[in-house]
């Protein structure tokens, strides 16, 4: 990712080893070279050798961090009947059912991080590919966001669920947590999140899946991780 380079980010770069990095020693120093002052979000940015204009090569899914992302995401359900009122018991920001879909149509309103729909919507739902496809906002089953058990989804999303998914280029890109979070914890999150990339590996991935693995902060330079004794590591679900 190209950044612009100030006298802070190259200071922070020089700390950087040309060497990959155990995941903890990763972190630490991420920790130690963040020069801003507010609180960053850590980053994981994975390129995998797939190809994914192949479906059968495509590499995504959801994972919900250990220790989440210290923000409180915002929950819109579409749903209908007493669906709608089961979200708001369940701590959904926002629920409704034609009237969401018509609002967001025609106020292009976007004030929520994640939706969650009833299977019965979707034929609604489906119209709003153009607005939430593009940010990555449409339910969509494979994730879990298009279900009955809105409780559940509402849950995992509130907790800190993490969608990933390879972009055009065969990159991942996703949060950790907050820099502020401590070691351990940021350690577990990276861990659960990278351990999940490589059990989605697709059969039909061929070569070396995982080419580099780079962890940094929303404005420091980028420290190279070793995945190779990340193999075993079980996601968690």
């Amino acid at each position: 990712m190209a950044r612009k380079s100030g006298k802070k980010y190259l200071a922070a770069q020089k700390l950087v080893e040309n060497k990959l990095y155990h995941i903890d020693e990763a972190v630490s120093l991420v920790k130690k070279i963040k020069f801003s002052k507010f609180d960053e979000t850590l980053e994981v940015h994975m390129r995998l050798g797939v190809d994914p204009k192949h479906a059968d090569q495509m590499v995504r899914g959801t994972i919900v961090l250990p220790n989440g992302l210290g923000k409180s995401k915002k929950v819109l359900v579409i749903a209908s009947g007493d669906k709608i009122q089961e979200a708001l018991d369940n701590g959904a920001d926002f629920a409704g059912g034609e009237e969401m879909v018509t609002k967001i149509q025609s106020e292009n309103w976007l004030d929520y991080d994640a939706v969650i729909a009833t299977p019965d919507m979707m034929r609604s739902v489906g119209k709003l590919g153009k607005v939430l496809g593009p940010r990555g906002l449409m339910p969509n089953p494979k994730t879990g966001t298009v279900t009955n058990d809105v409780k559940t989804a509402i849950n995992e999303t509130k907790a800190g669920k993490v969608e990933f998914r390879v972009d055009k280029t065969g990159v991942i890109h996703a949060p950790l947590g907050k820099i502020s979070f401590a070691t351990d914890k940021l350690v577990e999150n990276a861990n659960t999140l990278i351990g999940a990339v490589l059990k989605a590996k697709p059969a039909a991935a061929k070569g070396k899946y995982v080419k580099s693995c780079t962890i940094c902060s929303t404005m420091s330079p980028g420290v190279p991780v070793d995945t190779g004794d990340m193999n075993l590591v079980k996601a968690a679900h």
